[in-house]
């Protein structure tokens, strides 16, 4: 059967050169940790600190073109999310941007409310949460389940009650690479009263986000996991952000989303931004050719191939993770599209994961071993005192002959 062009494989080749760093020999598979940069990005960063590093804003022509790159990418970064540019904030990391982001919604909370986190997500949607727990907030986890490896909706409804005032959850996990079904999850939330934080750092380089088809109230994601720079966006619907308590100057307390970043973005990363979306763009006009598409609707249609590329990497090493003697895998073993994303993580018996990963580095081959800042998952898999897991992670610049190579020095590196 002849594949129709939104069928037709992603052509990795011209994903691939617009990623200087994939020159070299290395097969890289610990994208999950943080991807590599797009040269669109690259060329903006560079740009400005080499033709615009002023303050930005004012009348002369380096300051008005510094304060537009930046505008661009603010713009950029909404569109990609389906966002209005007055909902995201840029700051410097997830981790940071949700605890701005408690210590802005803390003094809505009284005494005896309650936060739901669980005990599989990375530490940035959890710990700031948790701390809250000192001041008179109660905090209750939802654990996921042993056998499924995910957030179950059951365990979620046991939870809930009339005193929950906030839940917050990841959309894919960094360590299981499942998926959570957001809207299902952010409905039974808002028919509770209680308002949704979903972590969509793990997610975001594989599959489109929507925050308004999701209704999701707070919504995080990290740009450096997105082919950019060390920056990351938060997301939250303008009545919360205009209740929210400021953090910046006295005189921005109504200026969003500035009001919740004390000291304002990075000028230079934020320019280099909109050269995620130019990227991410590209890749779609040389698959599809000209669209009458808006920003987000070509970002969905390439990440459906993205999505397609990454079922098809997954297969093998998925069919070798569960057929190898001694490999037990942390996650769901289906490589479907729809469930996962390509991360997997795994424990070998009698072996220390970090010596695994060294070994599969010999072979010029990089994974990552570790907790992952998700040291409540490790612990719930009683795997702390073996170093966590051994994590290989794919994103769409990955090849079918890179697979083969992992595939090859894990069988070296775990005999029998």
């Amino acid at each position: 059967m002849s594949q129709t062009a939104a069928e037709a494989p992603l052509d990795t080749a011209f994903a691939r050169a617009h990623f200087p760093a994939l020159s070299g020999p290395w097969a890289l598979f610990e994208n999950a940790g943080g991807t590599l940069v797009a040269s669109q990005a690259l060329d903006r960063i560079r740009t400005y600190m080499a033709e615009y590093q002023v303050q930005p804003g004012a009348a002369y022509p380096a300051s008005a073109r510094a304060a537009e790159m930046i505008a661009e990418s603010h713009r950029a970064m909404a569109a990609m999310i389906n966002a209005r540019p007055d909902e995201v904030m840029i700051g410097p990391s997830t981790s940071m941007n949700v605890f701005l982001l408690a210590q802005a919604l803390r003094p809505g909370l009284r005494e005896g409310d309650e936060i739901v986190v669980t005990n599989l997500d990375h530490e940035a949607n959890v710990g700031a949460w948790r701390r809250l727990s000192g001041e008179g907030i109660t905090v209750r986890e939802w654990r996921f389940g042993q056998q499924s490896f995910s957030l179950e909706p059951e365990g979620l409804a046991a939870l809930l009650n009339e005193r929950t005032r906030l839940v917050c959850f990841g959309h894919c996990s960094n360590i299981t690479g499942g998926f959570t079904d957001v809207p299902t999850l952010v409905r039974m939330i808002h028919d509770a009263g209680a308002l949704a934080c979903v972590d969509g750092v793990a997610y975001a380089p594989h599959r489109a986000i929507d925050v308004t088809a999701w209704d999701v109230d707070f919504y995080l994601c990290s740009t450096y996991k997105l082919y950019g720079p060390h920056l990351a966006l938060l997301f939250g619907k303008r009545e919360h952000l205009e209740r929210a308590a400021p953090l910046n100057h006295f005189f921005l307390d109504d200026e969003l989303p500035l009001k919740l970043n004390p000291g304002g973005p990075n000028h230079e990363l934020s320019a280099g931004l909109a050269g995620i979306t130019a990227y991410l763009d590209a890749l779609h006009a040389h698959h599809a050719g000209e669209s009458n598409l808006p920003l987000h609707g070509r970002l969905a249609a390439i990440f459906e191939r993205i999505a397609a590329h990454e079922e098809a990497l997954a297969a093998p090493l998925l069919d070798y993770l569960v057929a190898k003697p001694g490999v037990r895998l942390i996650g769901n073993p289906s490589a479907d599209r729809l469930v996962r994303a390509p991360t997997f993580s795994f424990a070998v018996d009698g072996r220390d994961a970090g010596e695994v990963a060294r070994a599969v580095s010999a072979h010029e081959v990089a994974i990552g071993a570790g907790d992952f800042y998700a040291a409540r998952c490790i612990e719930a898999l009683d795997l702390a005192g073996q170093g966590g897991v051994v994590r290989a992670s794919m994103v769409h610049y990955n090849t079918v002959g890179e697979v083969d190579r992992l595939i090859r020095a894990l069988d070296e590196a775990i005999p029998g």
